[in-house]
C-alpha cells in the first residue's frame, strides 16, 4: 500500500474485530512513527499502549465511573474552540449527523446517542488502546509535532491492513488515565487510539466524511 492509498482509506473505524494484534506488530508501527518531522529533533510524544486483560482492567474501571458520571473528569484543554465560527460548525455539525445517520440513531433518540458515545470508552472494541501524552512545557509547535507522530502511526497502521480510531474523547478521563499508566505529573494526557482489524460489515463503518475542496482551503500562486 502507498502513502496516497493509506490516506485515503485512513478513516475513523467505529467497529473494530475481536481479533488480536501481534506485539511485535504494534512494535514495528511504533519504531515507524517515531520518525515524524519533529522541530528541533525534540521528539515531545509519549505513548503508552494497553491491552489484553490490562486493558480489561481499565476499561471496567472506566464503565464503573461512567454509571455516576457518564461525561467524565472535565479536561484539561479545549477539545473544540468556544464559540465555534463557520465553515468549522457547520462542518462539525454534519460530520455527527452522518455518523447517527450511519446507524440508524435519530436526533431526539437522547439514549441512543448516549450509547453510541459510551462506546468510545471501550474503544469500540479495538483489541489495542494506545494513549498520548506531551510535556506540559512544550508549545503550539510541538503539540504539532506529537499530531504528526500520531498520524504518521495512523498511516503506518494502514501499510499494515489495520485500521484506527483516534479519540480526544478520551481527554475527559484524563485523571483515571494517568493514574492507570503511571503517567508522569509532567505529562498532559492528549488523545486515546484504539488499533486493530475494522469490522467491514458494520454499518458505521461505512461512512466517509467530506472533504472541502482544494479551492476552500488553499491558495496557489505563481503557476
Amino acid at each position: 500500500m502507498n502513502v496516497s492509498e493509506a490516506l485515503k482509506t485512513r478513516i475513523t473505524c467505529r467497529a473494530f474485530l475481536d481479533k488480536p494484534v501481534p506485539e511485535e506488530t504494534v512494535r514495528e508501527i511504533l519504531e515507524l512513527a517515531k520518525y515524524a518531522p519533529s522541530g528541533g529533533n525534540l521528539q515531545p510524544w509519549h505513548a503508552y499502549v494497553v491491552t489484553g486483560k490490562k486493558l480489561e482492567e481499565f476499561l471496567g474501571i472506566i464503565a464503573e465511573k461512567q454509571k455516576e458520571n457518564p461525561f467524565g473528569e472535565g479536561t484539561e484543554y479545549d477539545i473544540y474552540p468556544k464559540g465555534l465560527k463557520e465553515p468549522y460548525k457547520a462542518r462539525r455539525f454534519k460530520c455527527g449527523e452522518d455518523m447517527y445517520a450511519s446507524i440508524g440513531v435519530a436526533r431526539e433518540d437522547k439514549a441512543g446517542r448516549l450509547a453510541q458515545f459510551s462506546r468510545n470508552f471501550r474503544f469500540f472494541d479495538a483489541p489495542v488502546a494506545m494513549f498520548f501524552a506531551i510535556d506540559r512545557q512544550m508549545g503550539l509547535g510541538q503539540w504539532s509535532d506529537l499530531g504528526m507522530f500520531i498520524q504518521s502511526l495512523m498511516l503506518v497502521a494502514r501499510e499494515k491492513g489495520l485500521h484506527t480510531a483516534p479519540q480526544e474523547a478520551w481527554a475527559i478521563w484524563y485523571k483515571t488515565v494517568a493514574e492507570f499508566v503511571s503517567m508522569p505529573e509532567d505529562l498532559m494526557l492528549f488523545c486515546g487510539l484504539g488499533l486493530g482489524y475494522m469490522d467491514e460489515s458494520a454499518p458505521i463503518n461505512q461512512l466517509r466524511t467530506d472533504r472541502a475542496p482544494l479551492e476552500e482551503f488553499a491558495t496557489l500562486t505563481g503557476f
